[in-house]
């Protein structure tokens, strides 16, 4: 055997050793770290899901006081019981404002009448879901306090240009308004004569089946745990370990 038949001989089995090693050993942890790799990249896609959820819930955690006072607000618009007490007192402190008398205040209005005037077009989708209280109210006064007494009602639960609502009372629409001279001679301090406006109107209340918050809290909404997001942030922050088991 000649020299360089023993240097090929070398040189393939230098290779054979090679070529084992390579299936024994490093094949076996590229396929290994491939897919830990892939493993790592689901986890990292799982992290940034997590993490925008957490920042979602604490947004949502930060605006729901602000949101449940507001729906709270809301309540004195269209409450869950008839609370007519409190309307008669609505209406005793707005015609105080506007230097007119209210006379009576009766269930069961009409919106039949010569002189009157139609409802906005809001109040027939103001009616969807609610339960509704027609009133039959009587003042006294001169014309433009009458004028400004109407307005005044109808502007105790108003929606904004930018989509607020804005409640100062409850939410009443008028299907027809009568003015009437008043009964008794003389004029108003202005000078003016006395009418008589009664106004067919309704007012609303939410459904028997359903409250004002629908069981939420102060704290949290129904069925919300208030430490989830807290839970959820913890997991979000804490590093997986990947392949633990292997």
């Amino acid at each position: 055997m000649t020299t360089r038949d023993r240097i090929v001989i070398v040189v393939l089995a230098a290779l054979a050793v090679l070529a084992a090693a390579w299936l024994l050993a490093v094949a076996p942890e590229r396929e290994k770290a491939s897919k830990l790799g892939a493993e790592v990249s689901t986890a990292q896609a799982q992290l940034v899901s997590a993490e925008g959820q957490v920042t979602s819930a604490r947004t949502a955690q930060a605006g729901y006081a602000t949101a449940y006072a507001s729906l709270v607000n809301l309540g004195k618009a269209v409450p869950t019981g008839k609370e007519v007490p409190s309307l008669i007192y609505q209406l005793v402190q707005a015609s105080n404002q506007k230097r007119v008398e209210f006379s009576s205040i009766t269930t069961g209005g009409s919106s039949s009448g010569s002189a009157s005037a139609s409802a906005s077009p809001a109040g027939a989708s103001a009616s969807a879901g609610f339960t509704q209280m027609p009133f039959t109210f009587v003042f006294s006064g001169s014309f433009f306090d009458l004028e400004h007494l109407f307005r005044q009602l109808t502007d105790f639960a108003t929606l904004s240009g930018s989509g607020s609502i804005q409640v100062s009372g409850r939410l009443l629409t008028i299907q027809s308004v009568q003015l009437a001279p008043g009964s008794s001679s003389g004029s108003t301090k202005g000078g003016s004569e006395q009418l008589t406006g009664t106004i067919n109107a309704t007012a609303y209340v939410l459904p028997s089946s359903q409250g004002l918050t629908g069981g939420a809290t102060t704290a949290a909404p129904v069925g919300v745990n208030v430490t989830a997001p807290r839970a959820a942030a913890r997991a979000a922050t804490t590093p997986a370990v990947i392949g633990a088991n292997r």
